[in-house]
């Protein structure tokens, strides 16, 4: 009975020192600074990053150490996947989370191809299962991974004001789906509220559909009205590169954003 007590308090010591290992570790990558070549090639894939207030830096770049020691970076089609990349990509997500508890807690894996890549879908109907290819340029699994076109990963990057940024997009999914499942409702700040969030999406969402079946120009891209999950992700896009005009358009999604994010990009410079 000794030896059995004794062998549970070593395995039990064990544990505790592991998870605590585990938590020092994280807390050194988060205070961890770049490198001056890191914050150089961050700046420059990433120009939106200039625009981050001068308090959220340090924040961010812990999180860009924390997310690197994470992830592991996979190329496909024989892409070679570099330093550039992997920062670049990065860099985008840890800017959804740069000021907020969330985190890829079930991420692992980015796989990434050269340009946009074919991916087979699944439809169902009753007993009859369809097949077909699609083109994309990104994807979000359930609990990971997330596949991106490094292509369109750059130019989304590159050009922080046209609204259009798949690396944003997808993990927005990748927020999305802390809950459970990517339906449009993250796991909201402390001061949301369901009904306000329901209220603020459902109600745009609805008028996101009706004109885009009307033929009407909108500020949240067209693919939004493919779904709720769909309007949130691409909602997040906007809400980052062309803020302003969202806040114009939809205040009540643009207020939620920067609620669930912590942020308030309409007055970065």
């Amino acid at each position: 009975m000794l030896i059995f007590l004794t062998l549970i308090a070593v395995i039990a010591a064990g544990l505790a020192f592991y998870f605590w290992s585990k938590r020092q570790a994280r807390h050194a990558l988060l205070a961890a600074p770049l490198t001056d070549k890191q914050r150089q090639l961050v700046d420059t894939q990433v120009p939106i990053l200039r625009k981050l207030p001068h308090g959220l830096r340090a924040k961010l770049e812990g999180k860009i150490n924390l997310f690197l020691d994470q992830v592991e970076f996979i190329g496909c089609d024989g892409l070679d996947v570099t330093e550039d990349m992997q920062l670049s990509i990065a860099a985008q997500a840890c800017l959804l989370v740069v000021n907020t508890d969330l985190w890829y807690d079930n991420l692992t894996t980015i796989l990434i191809y050269p340009s946009a890549f074919k991916s087979r879908q699944s439809r169902h109907s009753g007993y009859v299962v369809t097949e077909k290819e699609i083109v994309r340029t990104g994807e979000s699994w359930n609990r990971g991974p997330v596949i991106l076109s490094w292509a369109h990963s750059q130019r989304g990057a590159m050009n922080d004001h046209d609204g259009q940024n798949v690396v944003f997009h997808e993990f927005a999914h990748q927020i999305d789906d802390l809950t459970g499942s990517a339906n449009g409702v993250p796991v909201l700040s402390d001061d949301q509220s369901f009904s306000e969030w329901e209220s603020a999406f459902l109600t745009a969402y609805d008028a996101h559909v009706r004109a885009i079946e009307s033929g009407q120009p909108t500020v949240i891209d067209p693919y939004g009205a493919e779904g709720h999950e769909e309007f949130f992700a691409v909602s997040v896009e906007v809400f980052f590169e062309r803020p302003k005009a969202l806040r114009r358009s939809d205040p009540e999604v643009y207020k939620q954003l920067s609620k669930l994010f912590h942020l308030d990009p309409a007055q970065w410079h």
